[in-house]
């Protein structure tokens, strides 16, 4: 046909071979839309990726295939050889299918067909990719609809999400740029902008979704975890995004995944800072009964223990964010030494705990301490040994019952707190207990507790499952019920 283009132009023979390259590109066409359908099952993108993926394993030969067959000494090798010739059937089918496609491609593409062999590739290939991220749950949704939409379901979108981005990327467009590649490896400009054409537009909806859930949603504290999933889901695939989708006509998805990034660094960085101010803004003034952890500690003590499990991804947020708040610690405070690096002395320790103790009786247990006489050496009457014996039942069951929902966690300082305790009561009230139990022998509601009892008493608590120790005596049995620790802590 060249020779005759050259030589003569008007020659019927030239007019008869286009017809018959027609024709013969017309019957290619087809072939090749016939193979492309009729095999979608041997070329969809995770049969491809794993071929790929599998590649270098099968070609260790025969000790690999002994390896495999010695982990399933358990099974009949007649089922092994089975298992086996099904999945190089399979495979075989694929590899046939894409040669074809391949040889078919080349030649349509040499031939000035380029044209017609893409626009069917892109007809078969696009509505494969589209079926593949339907199948994963994922949706269009325009901003509007993610503002409106309830947090419980979009909370359940973004769980999809979360579970079809790493399927998405690493099978369904690496597999499918693997085949890409595959089918027109003789053409870089044609294989670039056709692996483009055929998933732009599904990578975009998928790479634009975390943007637009960041840029919607209301910025409420506990909703920040949300984002976390999805900023770590999403940089833990970035490498992989730059790398299948790394040519010029593809880079639009590069840059709505980066821009996705972006926005909810952003916004985690505001939730976070706005998680101060909403504390700051608490109106609550009411003190807990009995002393127990105020709800609003508690919520902010959960809030930061699960704000420590992203503290990779906080590090990389805030590595660059200045810090702009003035606080009322000393600059020494953030030097950078860490408490590795100067490690408090167990002297200072011992004085920590020694105050958070006498803090600790001042506020808890001044009542039953005042309620003993000062100077127990001074002889008093028996009506007032007996006001004495009550001041300090009515004082311990009080505060007893008070303590008993408070827990100190620290197993240390619990141990101190009732060694402490133990030591400024119980040998005041055994010296009185001692001196007065013969003459008050006959008044059985007067003396309750034993000094044993006592410290049976202060030993079980600050325990979060703490039960009280249940007396011996037979003029204290009756009062127990009173001195149980509170079941709601």
């Amino acid at each position: 046909m060249n020779y005759l283009l050259f030589e003569d132009s008007k020659s019927d023979k030239l007019v008869r071979a286009q017809i018959l390259m027609q024709i013969a590109m017309k019957r290619m066409e087809k072939e090749f839309y016939h193979i492309l359908s009729t095999n979608r099952d041997h070329l969809d993108p995770e049969s491809i990726s794993g071929r790929s993926s599998h590649a270098s394993e099968r070609s260790k030969g025969s000790e690999g295939s002994r390896s495999i067959v010695s982990d399933y000494d358990d099974g009949s090798e007649d089922e092994i050889q089975v298992a086996g010739n099904s999945i190089s059937e399979v495979e075989q089918v694929s590899a046939v299918a894409m040669a074809d496609i391949k040889s078919i491609a080349d030649c349509m593409i040499s031939s000035g067909y380029g044209k017609e062999c893409v626009k069917v590739y892109k007809i078969i290939r696009k509505s494969i990719i589209d079926e593949g991220l339907y199948r994963l749950g994922i949706e269009q949704f325009s901003s509007y609809q993610i503002r409106k939409m309830d947090w419980a379901v979009l909370e359940l979108k973004i769980k999809k999400w979360l579970n079809a981005a790493n399927i998405a990327v690493k099978t369904l467009f690496y597999g499918e740029r693997v085949l890409c590649d595959h089918v027109f490896s003789s053409s870089d400009s044609i294989r670039q902008s056709c692996f483009a054409d055929i998933s732009k537009e599904g990578a975009i909806i998928l790479f634009g979704f975390p943007k637009k859930v960041s840029t919607r949603i209301k910025k409420l504290p506990d909703r920040v975890f949300r984002l976390f999933d999805l900023y770590n889901t999403l940089s833990n695939v970035w490498p992989e995004i730059e790398s299948i989708f790394s040519s010029e006509s593809a880079s639009v998805v590069k840059s709505r995944a980066l821009a996705s990034l972006t926005q909810l660094s952003d916004t985690i960085r505001s939730m976070v800072i706005e998680f101060e101010s909403v504390i700051n803004k608490d109106s609550s003034k009411s003190r807990i009964h009995g002393g127990s952890v105020h709800p609003l500690t508690r919520y902010v003590m959960n809030y930061l223990s699960i704000l420590s499990d992203y503290n990779v991804i906080l590090w990389d947020i805030f590595a660059d964010w200045p810090l702009q708040i003035q606080s009322p610690l000393p600059e020494s405070y953030f030097d950078g030494h860490g408490a590795d690096d100067n490690p408090p002395s167990p002297l200072s320790v011992r004085f920590a705990c020694e105050t958070v103790c006498v803090n600790y009786e001042k506020v808890g247990w001044s009542k039953v301490l005042s309620a003993l006489p000062e100077k127990q050496i001074v002889d008093i009457s028996l009506e007032e040994v007996k006001s004495h014996f009550k001041k300090f039942n009515s004082a311990f069951e009080t505060t007893y019952r008070t303590q008993s929902s408070w827990v100190v966690p620290d197993s240390k300082l619990r141990d101190v707190i009732e060694v402490s305790v133990c030591k400024n009561i119980v040998p005041a009230y055994t010296q009185f207990y001692e001196k007065y139990r013969v003459l008050l022998k006959h008044s059985r509601n007067v003396i309750k507790f034993t000094p044993d009892e006592l410290t049976n008493q202060i030993s079980g608590l600050f325990y979060e499952n703490s039960v009280s120790v249940s007396s011996s005596s037979s003029s204290t049995s009756s009062t127990h019920g009173d001195l149980s620790p509170m079941s709601a802590r």
